[in-house]
């Protein structure tokens, strides 16, 4: 009877320090989680302050709505404005005429659809 309250001691010491670690893991997941999202938000914000500066009001409503629509051809309009912003390639604000542009050569070619009724 001894043996069996060592042997359930010995179990329940080992089970409390299984939730311990567990825990303890747990607690550090969510905290690389909350360091990840955080910097997703800095880098967002950047992103978003960086195109504030280098579009007019026009461009940024623009691009904005081809974001609902497009949201792949946005991220490649803004990642390429970006990088001429940061290579010192655009001399001035883009306006909403340079970035439709812009939109014609990265947007893929549009196929023309015809019904035709008999």
């Amino acid at each position: 009877m001894a043996a069996d309250d060592s042997e359930l001691a010995e179990l329940r010491r080992r089970r409390v320090q299984q939730l311990q670690e567990s825990q303890t893991s747990d607690a550090l997941n969510a905290q690389a989680y909350a360091a990840q999202e955080a910097e997703l938000r800095r880098r967002d914000a950047e992103r978003t302050e960086i195109l504030r500066r280098i579009l007019t009001p026009d461009a940024r409503e623009r691009l904005g709505r081809i974001r609902l629509a497009k949201p792949d051809v946005a991220a490649g309009v803004e990642q390429q404005l970006i990088a001429l912003a940061a290579a010192g390639r655009l001399p001035r604000a883009v306006d909403d005429a340079t970035l439709r542009a812009l939109l014609e050569r990265i947007a893929p070619e549009r196929r023309e659809i015809r019904i035709t009724r008999r």
